[in-house]
């Protein structure tokens, strides 16, 4: 992402300038992570951040003119980049460039394939002094106080960036650092790169794969020679009609390890139709099976099975308005105007926003999409109190229930496979996202090392969420009512068939609120003449829809009241307990919460239970409220489902994470995919999630990170042909004894029009509570 590209529509947004940057006037350092060797006494200054910051009361506020501060003067110093800001394109151009120069040989060079250059994000201090001192709103409490001279860093360490390098020669898998200097390589030719930190291969993976691999899979496909035979037995000579969506094998066996890097497409074929958005989904080609080497793009294997019929052209497939469909649209609904006449309620400087009280950064991986980072909540006196470290959707899980070819291969990993977010969309205004918007562009390198751009790829915008709270006083007929806002941050991707939105939601009463919304074509299989599928719902003539599962995984890093540096959060499950009959139940109605702290990892593989209205709570353990109870958020699920498979199905191998609905981890610099970070074709049983919660660490008081699984179990509707309208699944993390009393009584009474139907007279907007009986 960019933020010289973001984009506000209806009115501008102006981009913030440089910040400044303070520096001591005694002592002043760089802080370079590669620099030279420190001396012994440099080294003693430098231990610890605490020991590097004096009391930050004694540090002075910017002022108008820096040179007029008494005290540390304040020198002013360009920082074009927060150590969290994705990389722009500049600096995905430098790493590429810095990489493929350091091949060894011409042909090491030309095999270099990238398929992903992402940030090397920070340590938690470094993040924290950025915030401190170096970038607006100046933060100085989130450094702690120590005693010593004022030793403050003149610059932040240089950012980073991580490669993931395939070589197409060797079919080697390798990883890069990269340190980036300041960058100036659109200005300077693309001469000035960075620096090789490290580099190594990983043996014995696949990464994922690339848009530019589809595209030449489907080429070869359609031109080899037997599957053109094949497809004229099915009456289709013409191949421009023909659709090959490459899925990657998984792993099944022996022959799916990733010494080789595979691919076993799946066929569609649109009809004759010249409607240039025909729905080829609508037409599966079943029987015929194709393995394709990725490397070197060829057909390693082909066969066709089995003759099935091409379904016929369904008048109900294609998802196009009305007219092109021989038919008509709905003309009986009124336009719906969202306007704010005064712009937004947000305010963002780069990728930093605020919003009734809350800030927080927008980032953006190729793999993940959207990333929430730093996000906390401003609380009066109390100041600025955190509530996350780092928020995002690192694994997504398909996996199908029929037994049948080619459907019981179907098990995608749409993120570790794929990638959210280099599947992103560019969203339009009046049709992804209403009202005012605020859009952030996306930067991500091609397979051959270029740049693309998402524009638009990130949206931000407040939205009316109907009643926020009401009451009224039956004695007097007075009452008081409070609309809901909520600012949310999205994108939506598509992979292959499906569409996948992803919405970040922030309430005015402490709420956040994570949303998947589903929706696009379902994935079909053909069927032979007055045949009927145990596993599959039938939705048009020779035409169903098989039924399966969606499965995301949402990682959290929480930080609930902790300033960076603080361990001191710890996951307390709650169930709803019936009391016993007896004496402290005479009536039979009594029921109580009960806790229990989950103290280890293995403790803390949790499933879901609605009939204990079952949560977690993740509480702070030394901070406390006014009633002295402990402040906390608590993860509150929404519906959800566990795998329905069998404990040796082959895509539990590689998802064995899906086994449970709450894992919670310590923080581990490392740990940041719960399959593992190279999931395609991985032989590894259990590798990631599963695998290091069996070091069993403790949570009693630590930095937490919350993996909590969700998803939804499609059985097909005829309504959900020809296009799948959008369904939701998600979860809240809400405000458990955290604030003192509720944030939505502060949010003040908006103005209201009464509608007086019974004569047709609209009243004049009066203010709530102003009302006596009519």
């Amino acid at each position: 992402m960019a933020a010289a590209t973001e984009k506000a529509t209806t009115c501008c947004i102006e981009d913030a300038k440089p910040a400044p940057v303070r520096k001591a006037s005694n002592v002043l350092q760089d802080w370079s992570v590669a620099g030279s060797a420190p001396s012994e006494d440099q080294i003693s200054k430098r231990a610890t951040v605490a020991t590097l910051i004096r009391s930050v009361d004694s540090l002075p506020q910017p002022a108008a003119n820096p040179t007029a501060t008494k005290g540390i003067p304040i020198m002013l110093r360009a920082q074009t980049s927060h150590p969290l800001d994705p990389l722009s394109a500049a600096e995905i151009s430098v790493a590429v460039a810095t990489v493929r120069a350091a091949g060894a040989t011409p042909e090491v060079r030309d095999s270099m394939r990238f398929v992903e250059v992402v940030l090397v994000e920070p340590e938690k201090h470094v993040v924290a002094l950025a915030d401190a001192y170096f970038f607006p709103p100046f933060q100085p409490s989130l450094l702690p106080r120590t005693k010593g001279g004022p030793v403050i860093p003149s610059k932040l360490p240089p950012r980073q960036a991580r490669l993931v390098v395939y070589n197409k020669r060797s079919n080697e898998t390798s990883i890069w650092i990269v340190e980036l200097s300041e960058v100036h390589a659109a200005t300077r030719g693309g001469h000035h790169r960075g620096k090789v930190i490290s580099s190594k291969v990983v043996a014995d993976v696949q990464p994922p794969m690339d848009a530019v691999e589809y595209a030449e899979c489907e080429a070869v496909v359609k031109d080899f020679p037997p599957f053109r035979e094949a497809m004229k037995k099915r009456g289709i000579e013409d191949m421009d009609l023909v659709m090959v969506d490459p899925w990657c094998v998984g792993y099944h066996s022996d022959a799916d390890a990733p010494s080789r890097r595979l691919a076993k497409p799946l066929i569609f074929c649109r009809t004759e139709s010249d409607c240039p958005m025909e729905n080829g989904y609508a037409r599966p080609v079943e029987g015929i099976y194709v393995l394709v080497d990725m490397q070197n793009m060829v057909v390693v294997e082909f066969e066709d099975r089995k003759l099935v019929p091409l379904p016929p052209a369904d008048p109900l497939r294609n998802y196009t308005p009305g007219e092109t469909r021989g038919g008509v649209d709905r003309s009986d609904v009124k336009p719906l105007q969202i306007i704010q006449p005064e712009g937004p309620s947000f305010r963002v400087n780069g990728y930093f926003v605020e919003w009734q009280k809350w800030n927080f950064r927008i980032g953006f991986t190729p793999r993940e999409g959207l990333v929430i980072y730093s996000v906390a909540y401003i609380d009066g006196s109390r100041g600025r109190r955190s509530v996350a470290h780092r928020l995002s959707f690192v694994e997504m899980v398909v996996p199908y229930g029929d037994p049948n070819d080619p459907h019981y291969r179907k098990n995608a990993f749409d993120a570790g496979e794929d990638g959210l977010g280099k599947n992103a969309h560019s969203l339009k205004k009046g049709c992804d996202c209403l009202g005012y918007i605020k859009y952030f562009d996306a930067h991500f390198t091609n397979f051959t090392g270029g740049i693309e751009t998402i524009e638009n790829c990130v949206c931000l915008h407040e939205e009316d969420h109907g009643m926020l709270w009401k009451h009224q006083d039956w004695r007097t007929g007075l009452a008081e009512v409070r609309r809901s806002r909520r600012l949310t941050v999205s994108f939506v991707c598509t992979v292959a068939n499906y569409e996948y939105g992803f919405f970040w939601h922030f309430y005015q009463d402490g709420k956040i609120e994570a949303e998947v919304k589903l929706t696009g074509i379902l994935s079909l299989g053909a069927l032979q003449p007055g045949e009927i599928r145990k596993y599959g719902t039938t939705i048009a003539p020779g035409l169903y829809a098989p039924v399966h599962q969606h499965f995301f995984v949402a990682r959290m890093d929480m930080a609930v009241d902790c300033k960076p540096g603080e361990t001191f959060n710890q996951v307390v499950e709650v169930n709803v307990k019936v009391e016993e009959p007896g004496k402290n139940n005479v009536h039979n109605n009594a029921f109580y919460a009960e806790e229990k702290l989950l103290r280890s990892e293995m403790q803390a593989m949790r499933d879901c239970n609605p009939l204990s209205a079952r949560h977690w709570i993740i509480r702070n353990t030394r901070t406390v409220n006014r009633t002295g109870q402990l402040t906390g958020y608590k993860l509150v699920p929404g519906s959800n489902c566990l795998p329905l498979a069998g404990s040796e199905a082959k895509f539990l191998r590689r998802a064995a994470f899906l086994k449970h609905n709450l894992w919670v981890t310590p923080y581990a610099r490392d740990e940041m995919y719960p399959g593992g970070e190279f999931p395609n074709q991985n032989p590894r049983v259990g590798e990631g999630l599963a695998t290091w919660v069996n070091q069993n660490r403790s949570l009693e008081e630590t930095d937490i990170v919350l993996w909590y699984v969700f998803g939804v179990t499609h059985i097909p509707r005829l309504e959900d042909w020809p296009v799948m309208p959008v369904e939701h699944i998600g979860f809240r993390l809400m405000p458990h004894g955290f604030f003192n009393c509720s944030p939505a009584v502060d949010v003040p009474p908006s103005t209201c029009e009464l509608d007086l139907k019974d004569n047709g007279v609209t009243g004049k907007p009066i203010q709530n509570g102003l009302l006596a009986k009519l």
